[in-house]
């Protein structure tokens, strides 16, 4: 029987591959295109690196990734730093990222597009949630640093347009790690003030690196969560920031925006002046044309000879006067005309004169009810017959018809 070879266990050759390959790549550069990208809930980042010919996986740990400027997607290609390790269990290896760099886009640039398409989505650059900027405020704020060139030129700007406005300086950090919490704390400051009508918000010029601490996701949020209106003014003219659209105003610099914020003591005054020139203007026209229409109506007649008018009212007056006497009058004889002939109508119609004629009206007692027809009484019922001068009351002993003789009991 032959000797058994000399043999590796699984883990001996597994730890000698490990501390092999682990000890020729460290700190290398990997190129490769993102895909199957998983950011953890535990905050590590798991990928894979490919070309067309092969794949590495990729570990990110939750503390690089904290330094990372934008979010990896699949399909990017980027430029990968770590180290390599072998993971022994599995008996596979894979690269522990400590820095990742997009290829063919700097890293700032694509941060600065992802943010902004995130931020945008969420309307955070809408023009309908800008506020308005105040025409004459009288305190304004500043988040800036105090000891940069950008917090010189605004207050000479303030003190050159007008004295009266105060400026309430926070300092911050403008540039570097960290920038962006001190930032949003002065707008957050200034907010739970009362007594700040608008906030300047800025910097000098500088790299894309120098003025990154404005376009990240705290500082653009704290910016458009403002209750008090807001004035961006970062860099210079060329220079555009995430904080720039999302402010309420962006100024091309901070000279600028002192200029926007602090309004002019002597161009007030001149329109004040303006104003008064204009009034007075108007009120001298007010006047001449008042005196011009009441040098009119002065030479008028009536002023001249007011007795005349008088005494022509009052004839007219007088004249008024016979015309509605003599118009009562002729309607008078005319309705009394109408009553004299309706009278003599009525006495013509009237009963008194048919008894006066020899006619009578007997009627039935105690109903007086009219007796128009034999019929209409019986033997016995008393009756009531009306003459001109009087009546006679009697009781019925007999009634006949055109052929029967009537007898009557006079009462």
């Amino acid at each position: 029987m032959l000797n058994s070879p000399e043999a590796y266990t699984v883990s001996a050759i597994t730890r000698l591959i490990k501390e092999r390959l682990e000890e020729s790549f460290q700190g290398i550069w990997i190129e490769g295109e993102i895909s199957n990208y998983h950011h953890h809930g535990s905050g590590h980042r798991y990928l894979n690196l490919k070309d067309d010919r092969a794949t590495i996986r990729v570990t990110i740990w939750r503390s690089a990734g904290g330094y990372l400027k934008f979010e990896p997607e699949d399909g990017q290609k980027v430029l990968a730093y770590g180290d390599i390790t072998v993971y022994e269990k599995g008996g596979s290896y894979q690269l522990n990222c400590r820095k990742l760099v997009p290829v063919g886009v700097g890293e700032l640039e694509l941060a600065f597009r992802q943010l902004h398409e995130k931020l945008a989505a969420e309307g955070l650059f809408d023009d309908d949630r800008k506020l308005p900027i105040p025409d004459y405020a009288g305190r304004i704020g500043v988040v800036t640093s105090p000891t940069g060139a950008a917090v010189h030129d605004i207050i000479q700007i303030a003190r050159r347009r007008n004295r009266c406005v105060e400026l309430v300086v926070y300092s911050a950090q403008v540039q570097g790690d960290g920038a962006e919490q001190t930032i949003a704390a002065g707008i957050e400051y200034f907010n739970s003030r009362s007594d700040i009508d608008v906030i300047i918000v800025g910097r000098g010029g500088g790299s894309l690196e120098d003025l990154w601490p404005f376009n990240t996701e705290v500082t653009v949020r704290a910016v458009a969560a403002s209750g008090i209106p807001v004035i961006s003014a970062v860099g210079h003219e060329v220079d555009i920031t995430l904080c720039d659209l999302a402010a309420d105003l962006r100024a091309p610099t901070p000279s600028a925006a002192a200029e926007l914020a602090v309004w002019s003591q002597r161009e007030y005054i001149e329109s004040v002046n303006q104003a008064v020139s204009r009034q007075a203007v108007v009120l001298r026209n007010i006047v001449r044309n008042a005196r011009r229409e009441l040098h009119g109506l002065l030479d008028r007649p009536v002023f001249a000879r007011p007795r005349d008018l008088v005494l022509q009212r009052q004839q007219y007056l007088d004249q008024l006067l016979r015309a509605l006497v003599s118009a009562g009058k002729n309607s008078f004889e005319k309705y009394r005309n109408r009553l004299s002939l309706s009278v003599a109508r009525l006495e013509t119609l009237s009963p008194l004169k048919i008894l006066a004629r020899g006619y009578s009206v007997s009627r039935c007692l105690p109903d007086r009810r009219v007796i128009g027809k034999v019929e209409d009484i019986e033997p016995g019922d008393r009756m009531e017959t009306v003459l001109t001068d009087g009546q006679v009351v009697s009781i019925v002993e007999k009634t006949k018809g055109k052929n029967t003789d009537a007898t009557r009991k006079e009462v």
